[in-house]
C-alpha cells in the first residue's frame, strides 16, 4: 500500500472532554487533508515538549524509550497510522537495528507513537484508506492553522436541534463545514464519523 506522510499542524486542548486534546496531522506539503487524533494530556504535553525542544530535568517515558533503542543501537526509522477500526486509531512503530540487519513492528496508540517518533526524528506516515476514511477536506485553498506553542481551546458548537445522530446528510456537511472554518476538529471528527455512518 502506498503511505502518504503527515505532519503535525497543530495541538489543540479540548473542552468536550477534559484532559482531552486534538492532534491534527496534514498530508505534507499542500495540507488539503487532515487528520484529527483525540489523545491524553500525558501524550500531549510530551509531544509538545518535544516539538518545543524543552529538556525536562528527567527523561520522560517517551525519552527512555530513545535512550533504551539507542543504548541497544535500535532507531526508529518511520511512524505508520496503519488502521482505524471502530473510531480507534491503531499505530505502529518501525524500528531496526543499528546495522539495519533486522526490522521490528510494534503496535502502539497513535499518541505514543508520534511521542517516540519526534524523538528519533521519524517520519510520520499513513495509508489511504485511513485518509480517505478519517481525514477531513480542507478543499483545494491553504488553511490558517493554529501554532502547536500558542494553540487555543478547541471553540464548542452549540448543540442544534435536531441532534447529530438524527441530522440529515446535508445539515451534517453544512455542521462539518462550521466546524472546520472555527478550527474546532474534535467536533469536526465526530461530525466526519457520523456522516460515514450514514454513507
Amino acid at each position: 500500500m502506498e503511505k502518504i506522510k503527515l505532519e503535525i499542524l497543530g495541538l489543540s486542548a479540548s473542552q468536550a472532554q477534559s484532559n482531552s486534546f486534538a492532534l491534527v496531522l496534514g498530508e505534507e506539503g499542500h495540507r488539503r487533508r487532515r487528520l484529527p487524533v483525540i489523545i491524553g494530556m500525558f501524550e500531549a504535553q510530551a509531544i509538545a515538549i518535544e516539538i518545543e525542544k524543552i529538556v525536562s530535568h528527567r527523561p520522560m517515558t517517551h525519552d527512555l524509550f530513545r535512550s533504551f533503542g539507542q543504548a541497544f543501537e535500535y532507531t526508529v526509522d518511520e511512524i505508520i497510522i496503519a488502521e482505524l477500526k471502530e473510531g480507534v486509531f491503531f499505530a505502529k512503530i518501525i524500528c531496526s537495528s543499528g546495522k539495519g540487519f533486522k526490522k521490528v513492528e510494534i503496535d502502539a496508540r497513535p499518541s505514543d507513537a508520534i511521542a517516540i517518533g519526534l524523538r528519533f526524528n521519524a517520519p510520520i506516515y499513513t495509508y489511504e484508506s485511513v485518509l480517505s476514511e478519517a481525514g477531513i477536506d480542507m478543499g483545494e485553498e491553504e488553511v490558517a492553522t493554529p501554532s502547536t506553542k500558542e494553540a487555543p481551546a478547541t471553540k464548542n458548537i452549540k448543540a442544534a436541534e435536531p441532534t447529530i445522530d438524527e441530522m440529515s446528510l446535508e445539515e451534517l456537511q453544512k455542521l462539518l463545514d462550521k466546524a472546520l472554518a472555527d478550527e474546532d476538529y474534535e467536533k469536526a471528527a465526530q461530525i466526519r464519523d457520523e456522516l460515514n455512518k450514514k454513507k
